[in-house]
């Protein structure tokens, strides 16, 4: 197992202030953030600030070249994607592993496509972080990442997964490696879709499913049309993960937001498309009706329609 010393973040905002600090403080130069043009200036003037410090880590461009990285994780937002797998692309050697923490279930695809299987493990965030004007306030023991091949034998895991195991445990990242990826990342995105989606169309915050059954007649709606969407393509998701995520959303702090209503709050556009979007795409491929998920598909981007004056 070759030991990860050399990490490349792209994509320093909520899910890339969970690593930043605590790998930075582990690995000292051998971390590194990708940025560019007013993106890295703005890093290099004023930084982050994660529970109250202030961080200037050290920056490479993506026409750095000459020295890839162990590990990239890329933390941006769905829509930066496309983007931030250009701009990798000097980060990335022979022996390179990517770590994709976006939500949605086509990432690890869609760089795949680009630089090989085998450079891919999978992941999921389950984390609750706000990011204003660069400032994170959490507590960074609450949430972890889920990742792992595919498929996981906790009694042999492989030596990707266990290289980067071994680096969270140096650096005291809290993480889950689940037998099975794919089941957990199509998991959290029927809850996201579902309930990112309900919160940002209607303006309410997590705490609305604890009070409302007209807000869970959304969700529930929508949780069982991502079921149905799961089970065509494969992933066996059904109602016992509905209910399990029932007695998580009724212990969430009322006044919690989701990163989408976060992103239209803040007059951002939002990732719908990655969640909503990919729901009815999906759908129509695959010939599953998706009604509600092409509501707040439509809804939402009227939404951002009207926020950015397009309306």
């Amino acid at each position: 197992m070759k030991k990860i010393e050399k990490v490349t973040l792209i994509g320093l905002g909520a899910m890339g202030v969970f690593f930043a600090p605590r790998i930075s403080e582990q690995l000292g130069a051998g971390f590194r953030v990708l940025a560019d043009g007013a993106r890295k200036d703005r890093l290099e003037q004023r930084g982050v600030t994660v529970n109250s410090t202030n961080y200037r880590f050290p920056i490479v461009t993506p026409d750095h070249a000459g020295d890839p990285a162990d590990l990239v994780i890329v933390a941006v937002k769905g829509y930066d994607l496309p983007q931030a797998i250009k701009d990798i692309r000097n980060q990335v050697g022979p022996d390179t592993l990517i770590l994709s923490v976006l939500n949605g279930v086509e990432s690890e695809e869609q760089i795949a496509a680009v630089y090989g299987e085998k450079h891919i493990l999978y992941s999921y965030m389950r984390t609750s972080i706000a990011m204003h004007d660069g400032k994170a306030e959490f507590n960074p023991d609450n949430g972890s990442i889920h990742f792992g091949d595919k498929k996981n034998d906790p009694e042999a895991l492989s030596d990707r997964v266990l290289a980067v195991r071994d680096l969270f445990d140096r650096c005291h990242i809290p993480y889950r490696i689940d037998d099975d990826m794919l089941h957990g990342i199509w998991f959290k995105f029927m809850c996201n879709v579902a309930e990112n989606m309900t919160c940002a169309m209607f303006g309410v915050p997590f705490g609305v499913f604890q009070k409302s059954d007209d807000a869970n007649y959304f969700r529930r709606a929508a949780m069982q049309e991502i079921v149905r969407l799961a089970n065509a393509v494969g992933v066996d998701l059904g109602q016992s993960d509905i209910n399990r995520q029932e007695h998580v959303i009724g212990r969430l702090p009322y006044e919690s937001r989701p990163s989408t209503l976060q992103d239209l709050e803040a007059g951002k556009h939002t990732e719908v498309d990655m969640f909503a979007g990919t729901a009815v795409r999906l759908g129509k491929e695959y010939g599953v009706e998706t009604p509600f998920c092409e509501m707040f598909l439509h809804g939402i981007r009227l939404i951002e329609d009207r926020k950015f004056g397009k309306i």
